[in-house]
């Protein structure tokens, strides 16, 4: 349907939102994008190289030999009224100079973990409690299991109460769709207590 036809039928345009797709390397952020998006997502996956033998570790359930190096991209349709652009970010910390670039303009943020590898997210939690961008924490369930279970994640990262954990599946449409809307019901509720606040 053409924007004239849709105009003219009086349905209105999706709402855009963006979200950031975040964590360590190779927890699992661009097989979230790929899994959930609607268009073939934009990645900008790089084979490793023998340079990053002991600096890139994947982790014992990753048999990843690719790594992202600027973004992964995708999109995904809520409903009518709203669709999600996805920002997946490099996980290594020597492109975290991309993050504020990537992270503008971003309603909220969905940080990978692999709770195997729990100090390989402690940069994108910090960083999103810092910048203030409404988060949830994702635990990815590599071969449909948890290293450790989400309450001893969340001490783990000394994260806020108000922060949802949740355990998931990065290769399952459904499983990554729902974590997305927790995400979203959490930045809807911290903007609507935000505005509550200024009034």
């Amino acid at each position: 349907m053409s924007d004239r036809t849709a105009s003219a039928a009086g349905s209105k345009p999706p709402i855009p939102v963006k979200i950031v797709i975040a964590g360590g390397f190779g927890v699992g952020k661009t097989t979230t994008v790929g899994a959930i998006s609607d268009i073939a997502p934009l990645t900008t996956e790089a084979e490793m190289t023998e340079v990053a033998v002991g600096i890139d570790i994947p982790g014992q359930h990753s048999t990843k030999t690719t790594t992202t190096v600027a973004m992964d991209f995708g999109s995904v349709a809520i409903d009518a009224g709203v669709k999600l652009y996805l920002f997946g970010t490099p996980g290594q910390a020597r492109f975290g100079f991309m993050w504020d670039d990537l992270a503008r303009g971003a309603l909220g943020a969905l940080v990978v973990v692999d709770s195997s590898r729990l100090d390989d997210c402690y940069p994108a939690v910090d960083y999103f409690e810092h910048t203030g961008i409404p988060f949830i924490v994702g635990v990815n369930a590599f071969d449909g299991l948890l290293a450790q279970d989400l309450a001893a994640v969340r001490w783990a990262l000394a994260i806020d109460d108000q922060v949802p954990v949740v355990a998931f599946d990065a290769r399952d449409r459904r499983s990554v769709r729902d974590t997305l809307l927790v995400l979203l019901n959490r930045a809807l509720h911290k903007a609507i207590g935000e505005q509550v606040a200024a009034t």
